[in-house]
């Protein structure tokens, strides 16, 4: 467990005399205080077993929790367990069995409420309902639609020594953006705004606390880009909220952020949420290596925030001489659910032998060849990356392609040698004249450089190392029109010297696992054509 450190006090007077007067539910007199530990978590992204250095995983997960529980029990209060979204698309072990280990540890977990996240819809609808019925918890979201009537809870109220904690799901109306066309068919997505507008009112008269759980993203200050409007915005916009439990942008939200996985910050250490109109809002970065914990007093009409912090599961931090340390003390991994997860891990192991697809020739990701010229592997993998994201053009750093993908049959296992870093896949919106500069940057890579361009949707011409001509679609790049580029996430954020676009305002980490991307392409094009995946001139050096 986390060392008990001094607490800070952080008082909040939510319900005014206004709101009191507007309606809010009036408190039973004689009720003793509450003490409500809010513990969340959010982005899970399949990461139900523990990584390669042992760190998180839902069996340690369970452990920290249920401390935590025994010891707000011990001292007379009580617990909350929320997620805010994304349980699903990561880690190939659970991708490949629809999450299902996520989904079944979770509710052992005892989680009371998660918000609906956008990669709930990257599987078929059928899978959607599978999934939901492998957990005793809801899954909220109060601006998804289907025929017109909601399709899941908007909320949901539950009850902790005497009092009413009302907690309301929104999912972000990018979704639409993020997800294949027809897993969506039917649903839609409404602006998440709006519908907490009405709610909360209605909410405020039925309980003594109002929480959002949601899947929209932290933007500070509120500077969004092209992104939907998300939980900054939400709770400027609407009076009510005491607490927002998000996801989504994937960053720990709290005072000394930055400084979370550096030698400056004590694992455990109070911080402070980010505070918006009356309304703390927390998020508790990704991949489960935090636990969210918020200790709020209830008194009447009356919450007060005493402490926030974020518990490590077993994360490793790097120190000044290169060697890691856990953050931390060491967690033990519950027994039970280590046993639930590892029959699942064990199948997943085997399926990546299974035959995911066949070619009718070698995709060539030879190290030599692919950081001097264009290969039809290269081409094949920024083409999976084009049809997954809808973009006009992907580019992939050579340094990214790492072994050749025979002829005949092809495992998923073949397809991680060829991408084994579980990198994600980015999408971000240009206009024509940032296009062109980040090709001039892509052309300037030498070959043999593990930056050299792998690209599908663009015909570049370079003549000593310049740019001279691009064309996307057949069409020179118009600087005054704009462009949706894919990129893995190494790249965007500036590897192999790339310039970074991870902080351009059009850039989305769709966070698709690349691997994952290329072997969904295989199976629904097999038996690949290696003719079709001839780079031909898509870049002509002179």
């Amino acid at each position: 467990m986390t060392p008990k450190l001094p607490v800070a006090r952080f008082a909040i007077s939510v319900l005014s005399a206004a709101l009191l007067l507007a309606g809010c539910a009036t408190p039973p007199a004689g009720r003793a205080p509450l003490h409500l530990t809010i513990l969340h978590t959010n982005d899970h992204h399949g990461r139900f077993w523990t990584n390669a250095d042992g760190e998180g995983g839902l069996a340690a997960r369970k452990t920290l929790i249920d401390a935590v529980r025994a010891e707000v029990a011990a001292a007379g209060g009580h617990t909350l367990l929320l997620d805010g979204g994304d349980v699903n698309t990561g880690v190939p072990e659970s991708d490949m069995q629809d999450a299902e280990p996520d989904f079944r540890g979770m509710d052992r977990l005892g989680y009371d409420a998660m918000a609906v996240g956008n990669h709930e819809f990257d599987k078929p609808p059928a899978v959607l309902a599978k999934q939901r019925g492998w957990i005793g918890f809801p899954m909220l979201a109060a601006n998804i639609y289907r025929g017109g009537q909601r399709m899941f809870e908007p909320y949901r109220i539950f009850e902790r020594g005497g009092y009413r904690i009302a907690v309301m799901g929104l999912t972000t109306d990018d979704t639409t953006k993020m997800v294949l066309p027809d897993n969506l068919r039917g649903i839609e997505v409404r602006r998440p705004i709006p519908e907490a507008a009405q709610l909360v009112p209605q909410l405020r008269t039925q309980a003594d606390m109002v929480i959002a759980a949601t899947h929209m993203g932290h933007y500070p200050d509120g500077q969004r880009g092209v992104n939907a409007p998300g939980d900054v915005e939400m709770a400027r916009a609407v009076a009510g909220l005491d607490l927002v439990v998000g996801g989504h942008s994937q960053n720990p939200v709290c005072m000394l952020a930055e400084n979370l996985r550096n030698e400056a910050y004590l694992p455990g250490m109070p911080c402070a949420p980010d505070r918006q109109n009356g309304s703390w809002i927390v998020q508790a970065h990704e991949w489960g290596k935090y636990v969210g914990r918020a200790d709020f007093v209830l008194d009447g009409g009356k919450v007060e925030l005493l402490t926030y912090r974020l518990l490590p599961v077993n994360l490793l931090l790097r120190q000044a001489d290169g060697t890691k340390r856990l953050a931390a003390a060491a967690i033990d991994q519950d027994p039970a659910t280590r046993g639930l997860l590892q029959a699942f891990q064990i199948a997943g192991q085997g399926k990546l032998t299974a035959t995911v697809g066949s070619a009718d020739g070698v995709l060539d990701g030879d190290r030599v060849r692919v950081r001097r010229q264009p290969t039809n592997l290269g081409k094949l993998i920024a083409r999976a990356m084009m049809d997954r994201t809808g973009a006009d053009l992907a580019l992939i750093n050579a340094g990214g392609v790492r072994d050749s993908l025979p002829a005949g049959a092809i495992s998923y296992r073949d397809v991680l040698k060829v991408q084994p870093f579980g990198n994600t896949v980015g999408i971000v919106d240009l206009s024509g004249a940032e296009l062109l500069a980040y090709l001039q940057a892509a052309a300037k890579m030498t070959p043999a450089s593990g930056g050299f361009a792998q690209t599908a949707g663009v015909r570049m011409t370079i003549v000593g190392g310049v740019l001279q001509q691009a064309e996307v679609g057949g069409q020179a790049i118009d600087p005054g029109k704009r462009y949706k580029l894919a990129l893995n996430n190494f790249t965007a954020v500036g590897g192999d010297a790339y310039p970074p676009l991870n902080t351009h305002p059009g850039y989305v980490d769709t966070g698709y696992n690349d691997a994952d991307v290329l072997r969904a392409y295989i199976a629904a094009h097999s038996p690949i054509k290696v003719a079709d995946f001839d780079p031909g001139d898509a870049v002509v050096r002179r």
